[in-house]
């Protein structure tokens, strides 16, 4: 059996990509175009999406942006702990902020090195307070790197409902993160897509949008 006939609705896929694959070239377009100077806020973003909403955590950004994070002294909490955009554990997420503003020269050092994204986010992990996996992929892919998976809840359903997975873990581990990021890009090359183009198509299924 080849790996195309062992997944499902590959052709469903397909077509949506054939309807919104202009939109998702695009938006991956807009990722690699993204600023240097953005890339404070784009890990800002990571930080704090985890356990909130993705809504609230992009206009805490915008808030924090405004009042100068990045140029000047500034506690992020009470722009977290706010009822107009919530984010959940404010506190702990402030300080992770304010570490990750502290090694941003060396953050950046890294991203203007020659390793391979896949290194970067072994670094990321390893260095940045509140990282773990998907964060750190999610990061990368933001400021333009490419093919990393960025294993949510919601890809990780739709990967197990094409296929490309058994079952959805109830942890990950790194191990089984890098396990499943490998049946992943199987997946990806049978479609004739990347990790990333299936993303942002799973994420427009949802949504109707092509998200960040």
């Amino acid at each position: 059996m080849t790996p195309e006939h062992r997944y499902r609705d590959v052709e469903l896929l397909r077509e949506e990509y054939r309807l919104r694959g202009g939109r998702v070239a695009r938006r991956l377009g807009d990722f690699a175009a993204v600023p240097r100077s953005e890339y404070l806020f784009e890990l800002v973003y990571c930080l704090l999406t985890p356990q909130s909403s993705a809504v609230n955590a992009g206009r805490v950004v915008r808030k924090l942006r405004d009042a100068g994070l990045g140029t000047r002294e500034l506690d992020p909490r009470p722009f977290l702990a706010s009822r107009e955009h919530y984010i959940r554990f404010h506190n702990t997420k402030s300080v992770r902020i304010l570490e990750a503003q502290a090694l941003l020269p060396e953050i950046l050092r890294v991203l203007d090195g020659s390793m391979a994204a896949e290194r970067e986010r072994q670094w990321l992990v390893d260095n940045v307070n509140g990282l773990g996996w998907k964060e750190a992929s999610h990061f990368l892919r933001n400021i333009g790197r490419r093919n990393l998976a960025i294993l949510d809840r919601h890809i990780l359903k739709n990967l197990k409902l094409h296929g490309a997975i058994r079952a959805i873990p109830a942890t990950l581990t790194p191990k089984r993160y890098l396990d499943i990021e490998r049946r992943f890009r199987r997946f990806a090359d049978a479609c004739g897509m990347t990790m990333d183009e299936i993303d942002l198509l799973l994420w427009s299924r949802e949504t109707g949008e092509i998200l960040k």
